[in-house]
């Protein structure tokens, strides 16, 4: 697996603004909440907990997810009333134009104490990339397995998201290949790719600017079994993405 370009929590933000991406490690992130990484391991029940992807359109059964919503504004975070997850079919060409209607996250998860200090430096990064102002937040905890033989973190392919800032943390992989992260440049054909592994390491993307896809996954277990826990978030101004 090729590792990562990891970049220090201080260059973070240069990083991102020059290059359109940049990833941290688990100590990294950390230092940028202000909290020991420990902590985000009350989380990890949370993805074992998870209720089947009922919307894939290629007919798989390899994707569980819960999706919440927030607002961030500077350091006050506020989960928003449940609604539906909803993508343009320009950046979604498979589950684009449908409203998706998931379970929420674990309360446990959502109202912990290092969840709003998450969000609020994820929010600092983009408000440092695209000026001050509320974020809004759409909080998908995924699973990917091998339940089919091979599971797609990202059945639509190489994509974006319509959103200001894409950032996808490795939660763990159990018994698997794959699940190469690729990230290009969206003007050009500049691009590079690496295996995000170590738990709680975070990819940052200006979704302007790169567009990214995660390659198959595929078990290395004698019984098949195997998966692939990611949390997403997608920080987007002015509002959350909805059908007009």
């Amino acid at each position: 697996m090729l590792k990562p370009p990891v970049t220090p929590p201080e260059l973070v933000d240069d990083t991102l603004a020059r290059q359109g991406y940049a990833v941290l490690d688990a100590a990294g992130g950390a230092a940028l909440m202000g909290a020991a990484v420990e902590g985000l391991e009350d989380w990890r029940a949370c993805w074992d907990d998870l209720p089947p992807d009922a919307y894939l359109k290629d007919g798989g059964r390899y994707r569980r997810r819960r999706h919440s919503c927030f607002v961030v504004d500077g350091d006050a975070v506020r989960q928003v009333p449940h609604r539906a997850h909803w993508q343009p079919v320009e950046y979604n060409a498979l589950h684009g134009g449908i409203e998706r209607q998931f379970e929420p996250m674990d309360p446990a998860m959502a109202q912990h104490p290092l969840w709003a200090r998450w969000l609020a430096a994820l929010g600092a990064r983009v408000s440092a990339l695209k000026g001050v102002q509320p974020w809004y937040v759409e909080a998908h905890v995924f699973r990917i397995d091998t339940t089919d033989g091979i599971g797609r973190p990202t059945p639509e392919g190489a994509h974006r998201d319509g959103v200001d800032l894409v950032a996808v943390t490795m939660v763990g992989r159990h018994q698997i290949k794959g699940g190469e992260t690729r990230v290009f440049a969206a003007e050009s054909h500049e691009g590079l790719r690496f295996t995000l592994s170590e738990p709680w390491s975070t990819l940052l993307l200006d979704d302007e600017r790169v567009i990214h896809e995660s390659t198959p996954i595929q078990p290395l277990a004698a019984d098949g079994s195997g998966h692939r826990d990611t949390l997403v978030l997608t920080f987007r101004a002015g509002r959350f993405q909805g059908p007009v």
